[in-house]
């Protein structure tokens, strides 16, 4: 996987000498929001969170390439993946419909889906940390901003719903 963002990230740096342009998304003049969007998506600006840490033109380019690295990845294994999920539900099956439950069998199951989640976080944590490498300091700063306001409004919002859900519960 390193090899892989490692490459991805010689790709991004190889890629910087070929964009010749990029526009800003602040220089654009449309007037609807829609088309706006339109633009930056073809432009090939960033979007979501990103957009709002003002990289350059290089920041782009080598995000977009560790962003496309990390989906070509997850596009060629999808067959893969499906496969093992139709087993493993089968395995499930198997054992919910067994009439006494095979614990071996059981732990087997828990251990393989332990494992491909802490895949899955590795994976998510390496690129998180490619993406820093490119950001500044400050960038890197305003990122981790955004992602605890982020999270605290995802506290709220499950507080706010426990909360809903027992005024239900009253009634």
């Amino acid at each position: 996987m390193m090899k892989k963002l490692l490459l991805g990230s010689v790709l991004a740096a190889s890629s910087i000498f070929t964009v010749t342009a990029c526009t800003s998304v602040n220089a654009t003049t449309d007037t609807t929001p829609t088309a706006q969007m339109q633009k930056n998506h073809k432009d090939g600006a960033m979007r979501g969170p990103m957009s709002k840490l003002d990289l350059t033109a290089t920041q782009q380019a080598q995000i977009k390439a560790i962003m496309q690295n990390k989906r070509g990845d997850r596009t060629a294994d999808r067959a893969e993946h499906q496969a093992e999920r139709a087993q493993m539900d089968q395995q499930i099956q198997a054992l919910t419909n067994a009439s006494t439950l095979n614990t071996a069998a059981l732990n087997r199951l828990a251990d393989q889906r332990a494992a491909k989640e802490k895949q899955r976080f590795i994976e998510r944590v390496q690129t998180q940390h490619a993406i820093a490498q490119v950001l500044t300091a400050e960038q890197r700063a305003k990122m981790e901003q955004m992602n605890s306001e982020k999270q605290e409004k995802g506290r709220k919002h499950s507080k706010d719903r426990k909360g809903h859900d027992k005024q239900h519960q009253g009634m």
